[in-house]
């Protein structure tokens, strides 16, 4: 038996674009994860289709909010970590020198992308503050979504299976409508799989519906309620 596609109509008054980890590390080819997010980020159009979004929501008026990735000094003192975890620690992703210190920050690998900035170094976007392993349960983006009476989220963002996946299942815990843009997103290939594959099956099993692109962008522009998943 199939699984059933509730949709998601959007409403600008209660709907939000939440975006994870649009960060160098992850969508440049500079970044110190592109060798095993590369083909996947590549393959997806994973780049522009964030851009699409990006300029769907400033066009229409959807709030934009950005869960970010960052590592501080201190985060290096765990004393323990997940694998992926500790890769990340180990080849120094996201890390910036502290909180309060932007040193060579500008074009660093937790920077944004160049070609995102102007659209979240605004005073409409809502930069939460950093969540640490993959899920917003340590940051403030449901708080910062709460305040402003948001109760409909379109997700993307990086990667796939780990920070998108975690803040679709915390997000539905917390009571929001979540629909996922599959192809805004990307995952590592690694020798123990494909961690896009992964995720796809998860969305469509958690979400309330699954979207290409080009079905959020047209729903963002409130051309159509789209309901169908690809």
């Amino acid at each position: 038996m199939a699984l059933p596609n509730p949709g998601m109509q959007i409403d600008t008054t209660n709907t939000a674009l939440v975006v994870t980890d649009p960060q160098n590390d992850f969508l440049s080819p500079q970044g110190v994860t592109w060798g095993v997010v590369g083909e996947s980020v590549t393959e997806n159009n994973t780049v522009a289709n964030i851009e699409s979004l990006f300029k769907a929501a400033q066009d229409n008026g959807i709030p934009l909010f950005v869960s970010p990735h960052y590592y501080y000094p201190t985060d290096h003192r765990w004393k323990f970590e997940g694998a992926l975890e500790k890769l990340m620690h180990d080849i120094h992703m996201f890390d910036r020198k502290g909180p309060l210190n932007l040193e060579n920050f500008n074009g660093s690998g937790p920077d944004w992308l160049e070609q995102y900035k102007h659209y979240i170094e605004n005073e409409n976007t809502v930069v939460v503050s950093p969540h640490k392993v993959y899920g917003p349960e340590t940051n403030d983006l449901v708080l910062q979504l709460r305040k402003r009476g948001i109760d409909k989220v379109v997700l993307a963002g990086m990667s796939a299976n780990l920070c998108v996946e975690s803040h679709l299942r915390e997000l539905l815990e917390q009571g929001f409508e979540v629909a996922v843009v599959k192809d805004a997103t990307a995952a590592a290939k690694v020798p123990e799989g494909n961690g896009y594959d992964a995720a796809l099956v998860n969305f469509r099993f958690l979400a309330n519906t699954v979207w290409s692109t080009e079905e959020a962008v047209a729903a963002l522009s409130q051309q159509e309620t789209v309901a169908a998943v690809s």
